[in-house]
């Protein structure tokens, strides 16, 4: 994680306080634990390694770099036997001889890279877009290629989003705090550790990177981290904390930005999803039918987004105590349409696709027990049209 903590005893420091090494760096609460992490932690020996390396903070998201591409190459190892990367047409890196990766929605034999060559490509990308002084809007696409595939436009999942982090990170974070792609590296780091459910870590960053935007005021980013600071407290079952934060989100992002806007969407999501968490299905219920016709119209049916939308709107009608056999029937059918396009659009590998299956699971369990214990509707209406004295229709 970022280097938040005493090294010796793991004491909170936030982002400037304590005491640092003269060498290389590295935090501590104050000088007794210097002392004792040079004397008994090691630090003796590694010291003039961290400096080389570049400092604490940089030594540390180089070590994290290669753990995380460790990770991720095993994890995509049976997918990716056989194949080469679609950037440098290897199998095996030819410098770090690392395994090859897929962690997007790309499908047959497109998608499979390097960790290492997804990185070199996506920061000569954006170093050419600043050198040549590229508008706002070609700066922004070529930095997504952190995390979003070249080739399928899906965002990067699982710990092959975070070893994409990682990578990010160790490539900017020596920039000034108040340069964009600091910034954004921190963000892509946060969402990479969320990702690979390293959610404590993920919560130290995100508090991080809010720190820094109030240091810095910048006000305008503020939303976003806030937002994705409310998705680690939700992931760490801190409902109530994400829920403040979800709600003053969506109320301000609603003004900033107009209901027609794709981040007001992704408010959305994250406050219904809060709202789920603490059973409160009638107000997610009702947010998610009035919001759901215009992230429709506005990115599309088969947009992640919407189907994201679409999969908490089908939880929150079946899992609902007081749901009716009419709303159970309405989730069913609306996460199997859901499953559908999303194994479509985004495979069935990603993880909205299997969330939307196992939650149409769910609900068609609870909707055959209900059907177990009511009548149909054809046996009610004969039993009605039994009961009635000849002449009553």
């Amino acid at each position: 994680m970022i280097l938040v903590q005493c090294a010796a005893c793991a004491a909170p420091l936030g982002l400037s306080s304590g005491k640092k090494c003269g060498r290389c760096s590295t935090r501590y609460c104050g000088p007794a634990c210097q002392e004792q992490h040079w004397k008994e932690g090691g630090h003796d020996t590694l010291c003039k390694k961290i400096k080389k390396a570049g400092g604490a903070e940089q030594y540390n998201a180089n070590q994290k770099y290669t753990a995380a591409v460790t990770v991720a190459a095993e994890a995509c190892a049976d997918d990716t036997k056989g194949q080469t990367c679609y950037i440098c047409t290897q199998a095996l890196h030819w410098k770090t001889k690392e395994g090859l990766v897929r962690g997007c929605s790309c499908r047959g034999t497109a998608g499979f890279a390097h960790v290492s060559c997804l990185a070199e490509e996506a920061k000569i990308l954006f170093a050419e877009a600043e050198e040549n002084n590229l508008d706002f809007k070609v700066q922004n696409k070529r930095i997504a290629r952190w995390y979003r595939c070249s080739l399928c436009e899906q965002e990067y999942h699982g710990v092959v989003a975070c070893a994409l982090g990682w990578a990010c990170w160790k490539t900017y974070l020596g920039r000034p705090e108040v340069d964009v792609p600091r910034r954004m590296a921190m963000t892509t780091l946060g969402n990479g550790l969320c990702e690979a459910n390293r959610h404590e870590d993920a919560l130290s960053v995100r508090e991080a990177v809010l720190a820094t935007l109030q240091r810095i005021g910048a006000h305008a980013d503020m939303l976003m981290a806030m937002g994705n600071l409310a998705n680690s407290y939700s992931a760490l079952g801190q409902f109530e904390q994400a829920l403040r934060l979800r709600r003053e989100v969506y109320s301000k992002g609603l003004i900033l930005n107009g209901e027609e806007h794709k981040q007001t969407v992704i408010n959305v999501i994250c406050y219904a999803a809060t709202l789920i968490d603490l059973r409160r299905f009638e107000e997610a219920k009702s947010l998610l039918r009035k919001s759901l016709p215009m992230a429709q119209r506005v990115l599309g049916e088969s947009h992640e987004h919407t189907l994201r939308m679409k999969w908490h709107y089908g939880h929150a009608l079946h899992k609902d105590e007081g749901a009716t056999l009419d709303d159970l029937r309405e989730a069913e059918g609306t996460l199997a349409e859901t499953a559908q396009t999303a194994r479509r659009v985004l495979g069935n590998s990603h993880p909205t696709a299997r969330w939307v299956e196992r939650e149409l699971i769910m609900a068609r369990a609870a909707l055959r027990a209900r059907e177990a214990l009511e009548p149909s509707d054809v046996t009610s209406i004969r039993e009605a049209m039994g009961a009635m004295a000849p002449g009553d229709a």
